[in-house]
């Protein structure tokens, strides 16, 4: 989590939402040069740039230093083959990638090319997710397509487009209500306003280029940071949202909730939750984002990143950024049992409980057939 590796912005939304309008207002923007921009298909994107140059491999040079990558192939590949282009000189500086996914994509595979490859991962790094969301017609889209949810639930930062054309203020409360719903850390901004720039979309990541420092409770999300004790059904604290809201049977499918722990964890015990979890219920798993205080080095906390049964290589920051420690993980699932994922935390933890088994009974039962659950 430093500022070396190139920072990758995925861009979502469903059709229509406006995500290439956005973007072409981005792009005007100075603290935009020297950025790459991945679309899917570029003959459904109007870029509004001067083509200065037309390469033959799908990359075009905009009047702005810019660069237009069309995905022909995997995405892995046009990510490779910009760092190759970095590396031999044929591109003189790259800050930013922005890659601008379908309407209709999935964002977890686009944040698994990211976060996953091992080569990638170290010239690459995810800053954050941007979900556009259609003020006019996202009652309705949210409401037909588990898709838009998804890009809604795991974003960092939701915008709302479109927003002049809804006379009805009150149907924009009601509609960011139901956004704060289904994903209650990122903040809700207005397309129209004119702080909707690189300063309020990009740098969502741990690491904060103002301050030159990590910044744990921005990355989390506010109460999340804050949060303490499990959150589940039930509980008073934090977000668990699947009681809720029946009348919108996908959002009700996504919850968000924080699990935390006071004291330092062994490195082990972690891993082994994470494996579990991910093993159990990797394809529920939607984003995790955590902090974790080590046993064996409490100085140092330890961030993990995750997406579906993919975790991304922990990385150490250098110091605690403030006064909080103890562990927090973030949980954006779908579908996903929060008794199950509350209970094996505790046992991990060697948190008690009434009939809840503890970590040694998880796996040091001598009575376990291996690889059976």
């Amino acid at each position: 989590m430093i500022p070396g590796p190139i920072p990758v912005s995925v861009l979502t939304g469903f059709l229509g939402a406006g995500k290439t309008t956005l973007l072409n207002r981005l792009l005007k923007d100075p603290a935009l040069a020297d950025t790459a921009v991945i679309i899917n298909e570029f003959g459904d994107v109007a870029i509004d740039h001067l083509l200065v140059e037309n390469s033959s491999d799908g990359i075009i040079q905009l009047a702005d230093g810019c660069l237009c990558c069309t995905v022909r192939g995997d995405l892995v590949d046009t990510l490779a083959d910009l760092v190759d282009r970095l590396q031999t000189g044929r591109i003189a500086r790259l800050a930013r990638v922005i890659v601008e996914t379908t309407g209709l994509a999935d964002p977890a595979p686009v944040l698994q090319s990211i976060m996953g490859h091992p080569a990638l991962v170290q010239a690459y790094r995810l800053d954050g997710v941007i979900a556009l969301v259609d003020a006019v017609n996202a009652e309705a889209t949210l409401d037909a397509h588990i898709e838009a949810v998804k890009q809604v639930a795991v974003a960092d930062r939701l915008v709302i487009a479109k927003s002049d054309l809804v006379r009805d203020q009150g149907a924009l409360e009601v509609l960011a209500a139901r956004l704060r719903h289904i994903n209650p850390s990122a903040p809700i901004i207005d397309a129209r306003t004119p702080g909707t720039g690189c300063s309020a979309l990009f740098d969502c990541g741990v690491y904060n280029p103002a301050s030159k420092s990590a910044d744990v409770r921005r990355w989390l999300g506010e109460e999340a940071a804050h949060a303490h004790g499990d959150c589940g059904p039930g509980h008073g604290h934090g977000h668990d949202h699947g009681d809720h809201h029946e009348h919108h049977r996908h959002d009700s499918r996504i919850r968000t909730f924080t699990l935390t722990h006071d004291k330092p964890v062994p490195y082990a015990a972690i891993e082994m939750f994470l494996d579990l979890l991910r093993s159990a219920h990797g394809d529920k798993l939607l984003r995790m984002k955590g902090v974790i205080e080590l046993a064996d080095d409490p100085s140092r906390p330890l961030v993990v990143h995750g997406v579906q049964r993919l975790l991304h290589p922990p990385a150490r920051l250098p110091a605690w950024p403030d006064a909080t420690r103890g562990t927090r993980l973030v949980l954006i699932t779908l579908d996903m049992p929060a008794d199950y994922v509350r209970r094996l935390f505790a046992a991990f933890t060697d948190t008690p409980a009434v009939d809840t088994p503890d970590r040694a009974a998880l796996v040091d039962n001598p009575l376990a057939i291996a690889g059976l659950r």
